[in-house]
């Protein structure tokens, strides 16, 4: 199995991380206002970073700074290389919601040096995911689904998939471009705006649409 996640898919998120001064985009060449341009997905992989539902998550030793990015994570359920995006919706039948967990701080410093961001992003359990749910079950179509993280019952994130710059469909054609996709695969399709910092001792707990999918204590 390998996660696959997604970096810049939701505009808001990237004009907050080009504040931050994390991910400096270049504006669009033809201009139009638009303080970002992201032309593809941005694709990065997540190593072997599982953390399932109901495990807690040890702050590591390494960071002082973990954020969390709440995202719609898929599971491929079919083998597939090359697919056209408008054949991608059967490489899926299940989804739910993920925390991508970033170690803020070495992001900071590997960007300033001009390095890869491996290990803020792909540390041992980084990756969380909770319940998989059908996406038939769903009332709402894939590209409509309400996301929520909430902090010691406060809401801290929200977002729609509906403003997504790229839907599920396209991130898994893309990807499959160059990862040839397997049963088990896990795509991690971005988070919205709104994401910030964890401590020790907090619960954490988020949902799509309204169902809480995903519980992670801090420890």
């Amino acid at each position: 199995m390998k996660i696959i996640a997604v970096g810049m898919n939701y505009g808001a998120h990237v004009s907050e991380m080009r504040r931050a001064d994390i991910l400096p985009v270049a504006p669009c060449p033809d201009g139009g206002g638009a303080d970002f341009c992201v032309e593809e997905p941005v694709l990065f992989l997540k190593a072997d970073s599982l953390l399932r539902e109901g495990h807690p998550l040890f702050y590591p030793d390494f960071s002082q700074e973990i954020h969390y990015e709440t995202e719609l994570v898929v599971r491929i359920d079919r083998i597939g290389k090359c697919i056209a995006e408008r054949f991608a919706h059967r490489y899926y039948s299940e989804v739910t919601v993920g925390i991508d967990f970033t170690a803020r701080d070495l992001q900071r410093r590997a960007k300033a040096k001009g390095l890869p961001w491996a290990t803020a992003k792909a540390f041992d359990n980084s990756a969380a995911v909770g319940r998989w749910v059908k996406k038939d079950s769903l009332r709402h179509g894939v590209q409509e689904l309400g996301l929520r993280l909430d902090i010691d019952g406060r809401t801290v994130q929200q977002g729609n998939t509906r403003d997504m710059l790229f839907s599920v469909d396209r991130l898994i054609a893309y990807a499959s471009r160059f990862f040839t996709l397997r049963m088990g695969d896990l795509i991690f399709t971005g988070t919205p705006a709104g994401v910030g910092p964890i401590a020790i001792g907090q619960h954490l707990e988020a949902y799509l649409e309204e169902q809480k999918l995903l519980d992670i204590s801090i420890k």
